[in-house]
């Protein structure tokens, strides 16, 4: 039997009302009745001002009520001319989504009509005309300008209006009509006054009676959304746009809200909700306008939780632990936080939940931002509200532990190590490094480490299993004195392990022979006299590899065929029998390479043992001076080299080159090459800087060198360092330096060990940092 027309009508407007009330963070009624009747109280409390509490509460309970009420249409069929207040008006066209049988969008022409108040649109623009819908506009409503790819597909331009639950999608053929209405929405939507939810509220409540402990009581009973909560959330706390579409693969903010709230309530069962918890993590990293309503959301949850103190109450605390090291809310909901952990620790003293409220309180304090999510391992940490422990390697030292918190700077525990190995007098500069496979870079002064652990651990999974995992290392980041470090120091075993790194990574041009030498000394220092019992490093670990490389033929690359006819038979031959063939020469050619690699490796193996042999007799300390007193033969020694390409003026190919940055001069060299290209004091050089991501800039008097580089920070950051430890130091005495014990007596190595002295090998003289623009350098280049 039908139900009457009245009757529709009646359940129509229930369900509306219904709807509305989700929208703001309610659940539809449950069907316990006494659910339903504290429901009922607390919204007739909120409307008695006279038994509720203040008149300010009262007040902005009916605010709260007139605004949920203005967001229903209440506009009538009125005529099209009756409007006084349209601000603009046309025909415009509109998508409409057609029913089963022709399931495909397909856009109607309307005449709309913009008032201060709604967007509405008539069946026609004459008088009397029906009105067929209307979108009110306020505050959250947004507009999206005309895109270009829509009209490449459709040939319209696209005018899309988000509204609280609906959305109209416009299009006409003209831009200037598209780009005017857009105008007009947009210019109606900021006129409107901020919408403020409940939520936001009652936080003001909260902050304006919180000397008042029986008026804060009475507000937290009165108002269930502020109170822990087993139902799902239909709507966020706090105000969102409509409609605004996220970056990635995420939906809109308001959905976005709802489902995390979801992931929230899953915390209470999880049994490990350390992943869970940094999924809510990276999603905040991601959408940093959900960290207030996740904020929010936790301290809902954690307002009079039915079991206190339990495991899922525990879980909400640890979350919002970890949030207070990662991000920090804005100063409303820092201050409703803040009133909230006051609240706990007076209500719960010396329970885990006062000692989890202490501790946010300190994390907030330090807290400043970070670029990545904790990892794993840091959350685990966080958990247990412990400090993590930070293995950083230092060459030719056992490596050191640091104990570090989330808010730990690289800068912070490089002075810790500096002062724990006894380098605070060094003039040299100290730093940490991320080492891994493909590349070794400095860490940042104000770098978090923790957010460097969690780089390592997203590595981690995306790296082989014979890849070497990534790590922290201690080393030298700018060499201001490295004539009169001691030899018995740590700094001297530090600096030998750096020389020997350049050396392997083929930044230090040499003689063959001298390479050989260098390794004999390298397994000096390590095995002492020469034994066949002696363990032996790996060849790559003692000689530049790509030496070795060089000596191998270069292959043999076939012009291209000019005949198509002879390419075609060749490309449908290539999966035949043919391409098995060239598969089994390519095969037997990189065989026979690796065949020739290990002869010249045996080779060179055997004559680094000869040289080995003739150290007979040599300390872990003499071979060590030896080895760094050879690297520090070449002029460039001290200068870190980046691979750059040398932008050409006349728009030649760009040519490679090493770009060294000492702490004296800026010198260029060809690869391979012992002597600068051109070298430039600080003096001559007026300005530097990064052109864009991948090309630096360096104005050197009256002209200008661009290099393509992917260090371009590392470089920038560089030079400032040099220049800012040129200012602190004073200009020398004497251009030429006292000779120290340790550079005055150089050791001697056995006849038959070091080759021939070079021209390269006699560093010609520097002058001093502090040289002034148009003054004479006496460095190489610099005249």
């Amino acid at each position: 039997m039908p139900f009457p027309g009245g009757l529709w009508w009646l359940l129509c407007c229930r369900q509306g009302f219904t709807l509305l009330r989700r929208d703001y963070g309610e659940a539809d009624r449950e069907a316990d009745g006494e659910a339903e009747e504290e429901e009922e109280a607390s919204f007739e409390l909120r409307a008695q001002g006279d038994q509720v509490g203040p008149p300010s509460v009262t007040l902005r309970s009916l605010l709260v009520a007139e605004e949920m009420r203005s967001l229903i249409v209440e506009k009538g069929p009125e005529p099209v001319e009756d409007d006084p207040d349209a601000l603009v008006k046309g025909w415009l066209q509109r998508e409409v989504r057609g029913g089963v049988k022709t399931p495909w969008i397909r856009p109607r022409r309307y005449w709309f009509v913009l008032t201060p108040d709604s967007l509405d649109y008539y069946s026609s623009n004459e008088k009397g005309a029906r009105r067929l819908g209307s979108l009110v506009l306020t505050s959250l409503c947004s507009v999206l300008w005309p895109d270009k790819q829509t009209y490449k597909e459709t040939g319209y331009w696209s005018v899309t209006v988000f509204g609280r639950k609906h959305c109209y999608r416009l299009y006409t053929e003209c831009l200037k009509e598209a780009v005017r209405w857009v105008c007009a929405v947009q210019k109606v939507i900021d006129s409107k006054a901020p919408v403020q939810t409940p939520t936001q509220l009652l936080m003001r409540d909260i902050e304006e009676h919180c000397g008042s402990p029986e008026v804060l009581e009475q507000i937290y009973r009165c108002n269930p959304i502020l109170r822990y909560t087993s139902s799902p959330l239909y709507a966020p706390l706090l105000p969102f746009p409509y409609g605004t579409p996220s970056p990635r693969s995420y939906t809109t903010l308001r959905d976005e809200a709802v489902k995390l709230f979801n992931s929230l309530q899953q915390l209470e069962s999880e049994r490990d909700p350390v992943p869970l918890m940094q999924g809510v993590l990276q999603t905040c990293l991601d959408l940093p306008p959900l960290v207030d309503e996740i904020y929010c959301q936790l301290v809902k949850q954690t307002t009079e939780p039915p079991a206190p103190g339990g495991q899922g109450d525990l879980h909400y605390w640890q979350l919002l632990t970890c949030m207070s090291c990662t991000f920090l809310p804005s100063p409303p909901v820092l201050r409703f936080l803040r009133f909230h952990l006051d609240r706990t620790e007076s209500r719960f003293p010396a329970s885990e939940m006062a000692k989890y409220a202490c501790f946010i309180r300190e994390a907030l304090g330090k807290t400043k931002g970070r670029e990545c999510v904790p990892s794993l391992e840091e959350i685990l940490v966080l958990m247990r509200r412990q400090e993590m422990i930070c293995t950083v390697h230092c060459p030719g030292a056992p490596a050191c532990s640091v104990a570090i918190s989330s808010h730990t700077t690289a800068q912070e525990v490089a002075q810790e190590l500096v002062s724990r190995l006894g380098l605070s007098q060094s003039p040299n500069l100290f730093a940490l490094y991320e080492q891994s496979r493909r590349r070794e870079q400095p860490v940042g002064s104000a770098t978090l480490l923790a957010d460097v652990l969690t780089r390592f651990e997203n590595l981690a999974g995306e790296e082989r299993e014979q890849d070497p995992p990534c790590r922290l290392c201690f080393k030298h980041y700018g060499f201001l004195d490295t004539d009169n470090v001691p030899r018995d120091s740590l700094e001297f075993a530090l600096l030998f392990e750096q020389a020997h790194e350049m050396v392997l990574r083929g930044y230090v041009p040499t003689s063959e022979e001298t390479l050989q030498t260098l390794a004999a000394l390298r397994l000096q220092s390590l095995n002492s006299d020469f034994s066949t019992h002696a363990p032996f490093p790996r060849l790559e670990e003692l000689f530049p590899p790509h030496v070795l490389h060089a000596r191998l033929p270069a292959p043999r690359h076939r012009p291209p065929t000019k005949c198509r006819g002879v390419r075609l038979r060749a490309g449908l031959l290539a999966g035949g029998l043919w391409g098995q063939a060239l598969a089994k020469q390519r095969a037997e050619r990189d065989q026979r390479l690796r065949g020739r690699l290990r002869e010249e490796g045996a080779s060179t193996m055997a004559a680094i043992l000869e040289k080995w042999k003739l150290l007979q007799g040599m300390g872990r300390p003499e071979a060590m001076a030896a080895y760094v007193a050879l690297v520090r033969e070449w002029p460039g020694f001290g200068s870190t080299l980046f691979d750059v390409d040398v932008r050409s003026p006349v728009g030649d190919a760009p040519q490679r080159l090493w770009l060294g940055i000492g702490a004296k001069a800026v010198s260029l060299y060809k690869p391979g090459e012992p002597e600068p290209l051109d070298s430039f004091c600080y003096g001559r050089i007026s300005s530097f800087g990064a052109s864009d991501s991948s090309t630096f800039r360096l104005s050197v008097e009256d002209r200008d060198l661009l290099f393509e580089t992917s260090q371009v920070e590392e470089i920038a950051q560089l030079l400032n360092t040099y220049l800012a430890s040129a200012g602190a130091r004073q200009p020398p005495l004497s251009p030429e330096p006292a000779p120290s014990p340790a550079a005055s007596n150089p050791p001697v190595l056995p006849r038959g060990l070091c080759p021939t002295a070079g021209p390269w090998q006699h560093q010609p003289p520097v002058a001093s940092f502090h040289s002034q623009p148009g003054s004479r350098c006496g460095h190489t280049g610099c005249s």
